[in-house]
């Protein structure tokens, strides 16, 4: 293999990507699944795509609009790739138009639940909803027409619209605009006597569009949805970094238009008109076979109450194993080092943790990075708390963390007005890592005890994201974890952590000596191996390595949830190299980095993917668990997940995920597999309490 990037196989991180959300889509429309969980995945797929095209498609359009020829590492030019990614989304949304039409609506009726059309009322069904449209629909609307003295108004960015084509009884048309309101619900339940009956509100409004033009004819409609350019552009040296952001928020509102969005009409007129109104390219346009925006099939998803048509509910392990018979926290903590995986077991004891140092009158100081929290968030009401209650508290809330920078800058404020000491983040840098100090008090030493995070400090996202926590006191890891928040919070050099390995100081380069260990191993004829659990492998310098590392014999495993632009099985370069990607009922979020050490194991927990973002331009995190017992536990999970044939795919040489063949193999899904396993470790631990309270007492 040469050293030149171009001869090494790497697969566009975009059209990875579109082959990610793919899988999403996949489990829409897997049988396996419950309909109405199949209905949030096709919900998912849309957001997703949302989002894709917010950030990513609109970063491609402004290096064509520049004129930039640069090739990527898969050696594509800007439009080449967003021809490709064009053709990839095009088919895409015939998909998920036939998934939604031929999968979930006749899967839905089966069970009794239907989502009609006009045509499809019943003369009761038709009362109601000229009623509910007199009532409730008509007095929120705004018809807005279209001439000389009144423009076309601005659209906000996936806003659903209608656009109507008006006869005036004259030679031309006129038009109008009819926003559907946000503020009301995309979907209307309907009486019905044997059935849960549905209608969209758009298809309400075009029925009624005769009652908002009164003096025209209506001659056709169509409904329509822009997508605008949304990543935000910070002036990081602006004075007052908070004021830059909300500046920016507001911006993103009228970003340019990236996609446009027509339903499906037979009335050129009318998509004409909206094409050439908005000025859109034929790049940016995609007309949709059915209802425009699935996301709203999420909120359909919490409107049916029908257990049978879930997933039966799993409860995590409350208290976590590492736990159990404590009432003190602390001391637990104290004893030995904990670790506790969600939502197997429940994030109630990280609340606990901060609640009980908020409380606690021998705690002086916390210290805490806030990336993305829940919209009630427990954790910050607990800091508040402590301020009131005179610790000294310090909080990174980190503004930039994308689509949450509204909700960070509200946290923000109460948190400064409760009188914590708010940061927010590094000039240049995000703060990703997530990290938790409390100092204390006890007897006549000062000790730090510490919680670090793969995921959020979010008590939602935390039921269904797979993360991994892990609390300790260890003075080394005290020492590092302060010299860290030293780094953030003021003007120290990052020093030389005796434990951590920190983003952008020497992450990359500390994952490149672990591989580079492996080959030396592999070439001395000891035990080697890497097995490597992220969301997403990016980084051009780290794929060269496990290259390097499959020529030398070096077995590699690699479970990457979304984004691999790693190519495995190519001959002379990956045939060492496994790939494979974990999409199901819960979202694998957890980062988790083994290395077989010559058969010494180490293995490190991680808040950053391998991408140029998280190892370059963030504040990222990674911590060696040093237990025997903790360690020997987490490498046998780590090999349960791997030996998943439910959730799985694999990665081919062409770079298509196939699901594994399991004709005559028992099945493993390994999210419902580890909950059985903690759920049957705390009921072990549970009766060796009992035998060992038994024998004191005798």
């Amino acid at each position: 293999m040469g050293k030149n990037l171009k001869n090494i196989p790497y697969n566009n991180r975009e059209i990875s990507w579109m082959d990610f959300n793919y899988r999403v889509l996949e489990e829409a429309i897997d049988k396996n699944n419950p309909i109405m969980e199949r209905a949030k995945f096709l919900s998912i797929s849309s957001s997703n795509l949302d989002e894709f095209f917010m950030v990513r498609v609109a970063g491609i359009m402004e290096k064509i609009e520049i004129r930039s020829t640069d090739k990527d590492s898969s050696g594509l030019k800007p439009k080449q790739l967003l021809s490709a990614l064009t053709k990839k989304i095009h088919d895409f949304y015939e998909k998920q138009y036939l998934c939604f039409h031929k999968m979930i609506l006749p899967d839905l009726k089966k069970d009794g639940i239907e989502i009609l059309k006009w045509k499809e009322l019943d003369k009761d069904q038709v009362k109601f909803t000229e009623n509910f449209f007199n009532m409730i629909i008509f007095p929120v609307l705004t018809p807005l027409a279209i001439d000389q003295s009144r423009p076309f108004p601005f659209l906000a960015n996936k806003t659903l619209n209608i656009a109507v084509e008006l006869d005036s009884g004259k030679d031309e048309s006129n038009f109008g605009i009819v926003q559907v309101p946000a503020i009301l619900p995309r979907f209307i339940k309907l009486p019905s006597k044997n059935s849960k009956s549905y209608i969209l509100l758009e298809d309400i409004i075009i029925h009624e569009l005769p009652k908002l033009f009164e003096i025209y004819e209506i001659k056709s409609s169509c409904t329509f949805r822009i997508t605008r350019d949304s990543d935000l552009e910070i002036d990081e040296d602006a004075e007052d970094l908070l004021m830059e952001i909300e500046k920016s928020i507001k911006k993103r509102k009228h970003g340019a238009l990236v996609r446009l969005e027509i339903g499906n009409t037979k009335s050129e007129t009318i998509k004409n008109f909206i094409i050439d109104i908005l000025d859109a390219s034929k790049k940016e346009i995609y007309i949709s076979k059915g209802p425009l925006d699935f996301t709203f099939l999420s909120k359909f998803y919490d409107e049916i109450n029908d257990k049978k048509l879930k997933y039966k509910d799993v409860q995590p392990v409350n208290p976590p194993v590492g736990f159990l018979n404590y009432e003190d926290i602390f001391k637990s903590i104290s004893e030995k080092d904990k670790i506790v995986y969600h939502p197997f077991e429940s994030f109630d004891c990280v609340i606990k943790f901060v609640k009980k140092a908020a409380e606690d009158k021998d705690v002086l100081a916390i210290k805490q990075t806030l990336y993305r929290v829940s919209g009630n968030s427990p954790i910050i009401a607990a800091l508040i708390k402590a301020a009131e209650n005179g610790k000294q508290v310090t909080v990174l809330v980190e503004l930039k963390a994308r689509f949450d920078e509204e909700k960070n800058i509200v946290w923000a404020k109460k948190l400064e007005k409760a009188g914590c000491h708010v940061i927010y983040g590094v000039p240049g840098l995000k703060t990703h890592c997530k990290v938790l100090l409390v100092v204390r008090r006890e007897k006549d030493v000062i000790k730090r005890y510490i919680h670090l995070s793969t995921g959020n400090y979010n008590d939602t996202t935390a039921k269904y994201y797979t993360d991994i926590g892990y609390f300790t006191c260890k003075e080394s890891f005290g020492t590092d974890i302060s010299s860290l928040f030293n780094f953030i919070t003021g003007y120290s050099l990052h020093p030389n952590y005796k434990k951590i390995v920190v983003a952008p100081k020497n992450m990359r380069d500390f994952f490149i000596d672990m591989v580079k260990r492996e080959i030396a191993n592999a070439k001395k004829k000891l035990k080697n191996g890497i097995i490597i659990k992220v969301n997403s492998l990016v980084d051009y310098k780290i794929i060269e390595m496990l290259y390097k590392a499959s020529c030398e014999g070096v077995k590699i495993k690699l479970i990457v949830r979304g984004v691999c632009c790693l190519v495995p099985g190519v001959k002379g370069i990956s045939e060492n190299i496994e790939v494979r990607s974990i999409v199901g009922r819960l979202l694998e979020h957890s980062r988790i980095f083994y290395f077989e050490n010559g058969g010494d194991p180490k293995l490190y927990m991680s808040s950053a993917d391998l991408m140029p973002r998280n190892l370059d331009k963030r504040i990222e995190l990674a911590f060696p668990i040093e237990d025997a017992d903790l360690k020997n536990k987490y490498i046998k999970i780590l090999n349960i997940i791997l030996k998943d044939n439910f959730n799985s795919r694999i990665q081919n040489s062409d770079t298509v995920y196939l699901k594994e063949g399991i004709k005559g193999k028992k099945i493993l899904n390994s999210q419902m597999e580890l909950f059985k396993i903690f759920k049957e470790d705390k009921m072990d631990q549970v009766e060796k309490c009992k035998l060992e309270n038994s024998q004191k007492f005798k």
